[in-house]
């Protein structure tokens, strides 16, 4: 297996939709839609206005395996530098230990804090806190919708 790194980097758009393809069959229940995905690695791949971040690629004879997509937050000290944004290993390949090790190789590549998302019943909350991740805050979102403030009246 070998792990490709893009940092701050142009990323061909090509092989952003291929990985954007493995990330949406691969991550499953815990997916978002292709365009939202594509967001994410076009951010990885511009170097402007604070952005950027990293795309770390698991291949194995040139097919995809694995993969991670961390954006830089171009905030620091008040809160973490990076967010890992999607990892995913392909469905066949899971077990093997690749998970683990995008997460070790990401941990070394990326300048800062990383903050990520989990789900509580998403399997791989465990090997986060395995590898030094812990829980701060329980994370609370209020949704960008025209009726948003109805409810509180």
């Amino acid at each position: 297996m070998q792990i490709i790194k893009f940092s701050n980097t142009h990323i061909p758009l090509s092989y952003r939709h291929e990985v954007a393809n493995f990330l949406f069959e691969h991550l499953q229940e815990f997916g978002d839609p292709k365009d939202d995905i594509m967001l994410a690695l076009n951010y990885v791949s511009e170097n402007e206005n604070g952005k950027g971040g990293y795309l770390l690629v698991a291949t194995d004879k040139e097919m995809i395996v694995g993969a991670v997509v961390v954006n830089k937050t171009g905030m620091q000290k008040y809160i973490p530098e990076n967010i890992l944004v999607y990892i995913a290993t392909h469905e066949k390949y899971r077990g093997r230990g690749i998970g683990k090790k995008l997460m070790q190789e990401t941990i070394k590549v990326c300048d800062g804090a990383i903050a990520l998302h989990c789900e509580p019943d998403n399997p791989a909350k465990y090997l986060y806190e395995k590898l030094g991740f812990t829980s701060k805050y329980l994370e609370m979102r209020l949704p960008n919708e025209k009726n948003v403030n109805s409810n509180t009246q």
